[in-house]
């Protein structure tokens, strides 16, 4: 440090420190200044820049990407297969309600299940309405409530179609996905997988004869208003009619749990044939009445009168009342439903193999499955 002159050597240089000592202070409140300065300045700025019409515009980067999606995509087949989906209403005597059908052929022929249109069938008003919008009465062609199935009509022209496939060549984990008119969200598609196949489900309302499906489940989420629509393949064939849901018990809320079950096209193709051509439609049966109440392992033959149908397919193999059914075509039956499913998924004039107990002695007799009566 430089010591001023005439300083003694003993007297503290201070003034030099203190010098020292302000400058810094100076230094630090200019900068401080600078900055609200400049802040100030700036916020003035973007005031006034906003306010002039040459500063409205931002540049924005916009892109024009195009998403490039393969024929077999989700969307794709949605694309291709909504319009031939439709959303059906019901009003009759014993209330209302919503569905979902298909048209099977181009002259307006409608698929959907039977419990959608019950309530309208006697004396009641169906209305369908196509994907565009447009709203058609429609006529109940006819109804089969053994497999839930029904047909409708509607007056159009060149109506879009969906292709029938092969539910026979379905396999446990193949994809696919499920259209309708949930909740009376028309369009609506949800997609999964093949959970399992023939699986024995009954559904009914309680006031009268039980349909048995011999259904496809699938995990696809399907809801209430789903019923009649279609479950398609990957290739957008039709593989089943949407029909039933799972649901964890008496008072717990409606919906989907995962657990979805459609009707097998093949058996809902020959149940349509038949409504379309005569407006009923036959089912195979062996000529037996079950006893619903047995807790064993099998189908009990009723011993009640009718328990065999005297002439019928079961009295003509040797099979009498009493008789336990455990397996038909080397399939095992656990209970009444199971035989009954595994009947009715068969053909008219098809010969299974039964095998059952009698007497704790197990036997096999080959029966040729008869049409029910109209």
């Amino acid at each position: 440090m430089k010591r001023p002159l005439n300083t003694p050597w003993w007297q503290p240089a201070v003034e030099n420190k203190s010098r020292i000592y302000i400058q810094k202070r100076n230094n630090s409140s200019l900068f401080v200044l600078v900055i609200v300065v400049a802040l100030i300045a700036g916020a003035i700025g973007a005031t006034l820049g906003r306010s002039t019409t040459q500063n409205l515009g931002a540049n924005l980067v916009q892109t024009e990407n195009i998403v490039e999606r393969a024929p077999g995509s989700i969307a794709a087949l949605a694309a291709r297969l909504i319009p031939a989906v439709v959303s059906i209403a019901v009003k009759g005597g014993s209330g209302s309600g919503t569905g979902s059908g298909f048209f099977l052929d181009s002259d307006g022929f409608i698929l959907t299940n039977n419990h959608v249109v019950e309530s309208a069938a006697n004396s009641g008003r169906i209305t369908v309405e196509t994907s565009d919008g447009k709203k058609y009465p429609a006529r109940l062609i006819g109804r089969d409530n053994s497999y839930d199935l029904a047909v409708l009509k509607i007056d159009v022209q060149a109506a879009p179609t969906l292709q029938l496939g092969n539910s026979d060549q379905v396999m446990v984990g193949d994809a696919v996905i499920a259209i309708g008119s949930p909740l009376g969200l028309s369009g609506t598609v949800t997609a999964g997988i093949i959970s399992s196949k023939n699986r024995p489900v009954t559904t009914g309302n309680g006031f009268g004869e039980s349909s048995f499906i011999n259904a496809l489940q699938t995990d696809a989420a399907i809801n209430p208003g789903n019923s009649g629509g279609p479950l398609v393949d990957s290739t957008g064939a039709v593989i089943g009619v949407n029909s039933a849901i799972a649901t964890l018990g008496a008072g717990s809320q409606a919906g989907s749990i995962g657990l979805g079950f459609a009707i097998p096209i093949n058996q809902a193709k020959k149940t349509a044939e038949q409504l379309i051509n005569t407006g009923s439609a036959t089912y195979p049966i062996m000529g037996i009445s079950v006893d619903t109440q047995f807790n064993g392992v099998g189908a009990l033959i009723s011993s009640e009168s009718t328990g065999i149908t005297p002439g019928g397919p079961a009295d003509k193999a040797g099979l009498r009342k009493g008789d336990i059914i455990i397996a038909l075509d080397g399939a095992s039956v656990e209970n009444s439903n199971e035989l009954i499913v595994a009947i009715r998924s068969k053909n008219i004039g098809d010969k299974v193999k039964v095998k059952f107990k009698r007497n704790n002695i197990t036997r096999e007799v080959d029966v040729v499955l008869a049409a029910s009566k109209r």
